[in-house]
Protein backbone atom coordinates (compact mmCIF):
# COMPACT_ATOMS: atom_id res chain seq x y z
CA UNK A 1 0.00 0.00 0.00
CA UNK A 2 1.39 3.10 -1.19
CA UNK A 3 1.11 6.50 0.46
CA UNK A 4 0.35 8.17 -2.64
CA UNK A 5 -2.99 6.01 -2.73
CA UNK A 6 -3.70 7.05 0.72
CA UNK A 7 -3.35 10.30 -0.37
CA UNK A 8 -5.40 10.18 -3.59
CA UNK A 9 -8.53 8.17 -1.96
CA UNK A 10 -8.63 10.81 0.79
CA UNK A 11 -8.74 13.89 -1.68
CA UNK A 12 -11.56 11.80 -3.66
CA UNK A 13 -13.62 13.01 -1.12
CA UNK A 14 -13.01 16.38 -1.46
CA UNK A 15 -10.11 19.05 -1.46
CA UNK A 16 -8.35 19.82 1.59
CA UNK A 17 -5.89 22.03 2.94
CA UNK A 18 -2.54 20.71 4.03
CA UNK A 19 -3.41 21.68 7.62
CA UNK A 20 -6.63 19.80 7.01
CA UNK A 21 -5.04 16.78 5.28
CA UNK A 22 -2.81 16.46 9.07
CA UNK A 23 -5.53 17.10 10.82
CA UNK A 24 -7.31 14.21 9.06
CA UNK A 25 -4.42 11.26 9.63
CA UNK A 26 -4.66 12.78 13.59
CA UNK A 27 -8.09 11.68 13.81
CA UNK A 28 -9.54 9.25 10.60
CA UNK A 29 -6.64 8.38 9.35
CA UNK A 30 -4.82 7.31 12.13
CA UNK A 31 -6.54 3.61 11.72
CA UNK A 32 -5.44 3.71 8.09
CA UNK A 33 -1.68 4.29 8.42
CA UNK A 34 -0.20 5.08 12.22
CA UNK A 35 1.94 7.79 12.75
CA UNK A 36 1.79 10.18 9.82
CA UNK A 37 4.21 12.85 10.37
CA UNK A 38 3.15 16.41 8.52
CA UNK A 39 6.70 16.36 7.03
CA UNK A 40 5.60 12.79 5.11
CA UNK A 41 2.33 14.04 4.23
CA UNK A 42 4.03 17.51 2.29
CA UNK A 43 6.97 16.18 1.01
CA UNK A 44 4.36 13.39 -0.90
CA UNK A 45 2.31 15.99 -2.06
CA UNK A 46 4.93 17.69 -3.44
CA UNK A 47 5.96 14.21 -5.30
CA UNK A 48 2.50 13.62 -6.14
CA UNK A 49 1.69 17.29 -7.84
CA UNK A 50 5.51 16.68 -9.57
CA UNK A 51 4.14 13.69 -11.47
CA UNK A 52 0.09 15.67 -11.79
CA UNK A 53 -1.32 13.11 -9.58
CA UNK A 54 -2.82 16.08 -7.51
CA UNK A 55 -2.54 20.17 -8.03
CA UNK A 56 -2.93 22.86 -6.09
CA UNK A 57 -4.64 26.52 -6.18
CA UNK A 58 -3.33 29.28 -3.31
CA UNK A 59 -5.64 30.17 -0.76
CA UNK A 60 -4.68 33.84 0.51
CA UNK A 61 -4.97 34.17 4.19
CA UNK A 62 -5.06 37.72 5.88
CA UNK A 63 -3.00 38.18 8.44
CA UNK A 64 -1.36 34.62 8.42
CA UNK A 65 0.51 32.29 5.47
CA UNK A 66 -0.99 32.06 2.66
CA UNK A 67 -2.48 27.73 2.37
CA UNK A 68 -2.63 25.54 -0.47
CA UNK A 69 -5.45 23.97 -1.59
CA UNK A 70 -4.94 20.36 -2.98
CA UNK A 71 -7.29 18.31 -4.99
CA UNK A 72 -6.90 15.73 -6.86
CA UNK A 73 -6.08 15.72 -10.98
CA UNK A 74 -8.14 13.43 -14.05
CA UNK A 75 -4.23 11.47 -13.83
CA UNK A 76 -4.50 10.99 -10.13
CA UNK A 77 -8.21 9.74 -10.86
CA UNK A 78 -6.99 7.16 -13.13
CA UNK A 79 -4.17 5.87 -11.13
CA UNK A 80 -6.85 5.47 -8.04
CA UNK A 81 -8.84 3.49 -9.71
CA UNK A 82 -6.15 0.86 -11.24
CA UNK A 83 -5.26 0.65 -7.93
CA UNK A 84 -8.81 -0.31 -6.44
CA UNK A 85 -8.72 -2.48 -9.31
CA UNK A 86 -5.69 -4.04 -9.10
CA UNK A 87 -5.59 -7.19 -7.39
CA UNK A 88 -5.41 -7.41 -3.78
CA UNK A 89 -2.85 -9.13 -1.63
CA UNK A 90 -3.75 -9.90 2.05
CA UNK A 91 -0.92 -9.49 4.41
CA UNK A 92 -0.33 -12.13 7.14
CA UNK A 93 -1.71 -10.22 10.05
CA UNK A 94 -5.78 -9.18 9.54
CA UNK A 95 -5.02 -6.64 11.91
CA UNK A 96 -3.25 -4.96 9.69
CA UNK A 97 -4.52 -1.56 8.22
CA UNK A 98 -3.87 -2.80 4.12
CA UNK A 99 -7.76 -3.90 3.88
CA UNK A 100 -9.74 -1.75 5.72
CA UNK A 101 -7.85 1.01 3.70
CA UNK A 102 -8.35 -1.09 0.66
CA UNK A 103 -12.03 -1.93 0.94
CA UNK A 104 -12.99 1.95 2.36
CA UNK A 105 -11.87 3.48 -0.60
CA UNK A 106 -12.59 0.83 -3.46
CA UNK A 107 -16.56 0.24 -1.73
CA UNK A 108 -17.44 4.16 -2.98
CA UNK A 109 -15.45 3.89 -6.35
CA UNK A 110 -16.33 0.27 -7.99
CA UNK A 111 -18.67 -2.31 -5.99
CA UNK A 112 -17.50 -5.17 -7.95
CA UNK A 113 -13.65 -4.50 -7.02
CA UNK A 114 -14.54 -3.93 -3.39
CA UNK A 115 -16.59 -7.06 -3.65
CA UNK A 116 -13.22 -8.94 -4.95
CA UNK A 117 -11.55 -7.61 -2.22
CA UNK A 118 -13.85 -9.27 0.40
CA UNK A 119 -13.41 -12.26 -0.86
CA UNK A 120 -10.03 -12.38 -1.51
CA UNK A 121 -9.62 -11.73 2.25
CA UNK A 122 -12.33 -14.06 3.38
CA UNK A 123 -10.55 -16.83 0.83
CA UNK A 124 -7.04 -15.59 2.59
CA UNK A 125 -7.76 -16.16 6.01
CA UNK A 126 -10.24 -19.44 5.15
CA UNK A 127 -6.59 -21.10 3.97
CA UNK A 128 -4.50 -19.43 6.69
CA UNK A 129 -6.80 -20.86 9.75
CA UNK A 130 -7.02 -23.81 8.34
CA UNK A 131 -3.21 -24.49 7.52
CA UNK A 132 -2.34 -22.83 11.56
CA UNK A 133 -4.65 -24.06 13.56
CA UNK A 134 -3.49 -27.63 13.47
CA UNK A 135 0.00 -26.73 13.80
CA UNK A 136 2.31 -27.88 17.11
CA UNK A 137 2.57 -24.49 18.99
CA UNK A 138 5.33 -23.73 21.84
CA UNK A 139 9.20 -24.49 20.93
CA UNK A 140 10.69 -27.70 20.39
CA UNK A 141 14.49 -28.09 21.90
CA UNK A 142 14.88 -25.22 23.89
CA UNK A 143 17.93 -23.40 25.82
CA UNK A 144 16.06 -20.66 27.50
CA UNK A 145 18.31 -17.98 28.76
CA UNK A 146 18.59 -17.85 32.91
CA UNK A 147 15.42 -15.86 33.94
CA UNK A 148 13.28 -16.93 30.92
CA UNK A 149 9.88 -18.79 32.46
CA UNK A 150 9.48 -21.16 29.98
CA UNK A 151 6.07 -22.50 31.69
CA UNK A 152 4.55 -18.92 32.23
CA UNK A 153 5.52 -18.17 29.02
CA UNK A 154 3.74 -20.76 27.13
CA UNK A 155 0.83 -20.55 29.16
CA UNK A 156 0.31 -16.64 28.15
CA UNK A 157 1.08 -17.68 24.81
CA UNK A 158 -1.92 -20.24 24.72
CA UNK A 159 -4.01 -17.09 26.14
CA UNK A 160 -2.88 -14.85 23.44
CA UNK A 161 -3.82 -17.91 20.52
CA UNK A 162 -6.98 -18.54 22.31
CA UNK A 163 -7.77 -14.57 21.70
CA UNK A 164 -6.35 -14.57 18.14
CA UNK A 165 -8.29 -17.24 17.04
CA UNK A 166 -11.62 -16.23 18.61
CA UNK A 167 -10.61 -12.42 16.69
CA UNK A 168 -9.99 -14.25 13.56
CA UNK A 169 -12.88 -16.44 13.76
CA UNK A 170 -15.43 -12.88 14.39
CA UNK A 171 -13.28 -11.44 11.51
CA UNK A 172 -14.12 -14.17 8.81
CA UNK A 173 -17.77 -13.66 10.19
CA UNK A 174 -17.97 -10.01 9.51
CA UNK A 175 -16.36 -10.84 6.21
CA UNK A 176 -19.13 -12.97 4.93
CA UNK A 177 -21.88 -10.21 6.15
CA UNK A 178 -20.16 -7.75 4.38
CA UNK A 179 -19.86 -10.15 1.44
CA UNK A 180 -23.81 -11.07 1.11
CA UNK A 181 -24.57 -7.51 1.53
CA UNK A 182 -22.40 -6.74 -1.94
CA UNK A 183 -23.89 -9.49 -3.75
CA UNK A 184 -27.52 -7.98 -2.74
CA UNK A 185 -26.47 -4.44 -3.92
CA UNK A 186 -25.00 -5.47 -6.89
CA UNK A 187 -27.85 -7.75 -7.90
CA UNK A 188 -30.09 -4.76 -6.67
CA UNK A 189 -28.41 -2.20 -9.26
CA UNK A 190 -28.21 -4.60 -12.02
CA UNK A 191 -30.35 -3.41 -14.84
CA UNK A 192 -33.44 -5.63 -16.24
CA UNK A 193 -31.85 -5.94 -19.65
CA UNK A 194 -28.36 -7.52 -17.56
CA UNK A 195 -30.99 -9.39 -15.89
CA UNK A 196 -32.64 -10.59 -18.76
CA UNK A 197 -29.62 -11.38 -20.46
CA UNK A 198 -28.09 -13.80 -17.70
CA UNK A 199 -31.20 -16.01 -17.20
CA UNK A 200 -31.15 -16.16 -20.85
Amino acid sequence: MKFEHVLLGVLANKPYHGYELMKWFDVEGQFIRSNTHHSQIYRELARMVKNGLVEFEVDPREGRPDAKVYRITEIGQQVLLEWVRSPYQPTSRFQDADFNTRFSFTIGLDIEAALRVVETELAYRRAQVAASRVRKRGYVGVEPIPGLDMQRSARYGEQMHVFGADSVDRWMDWLEEIRALLIADIAQTASPADAEEESA
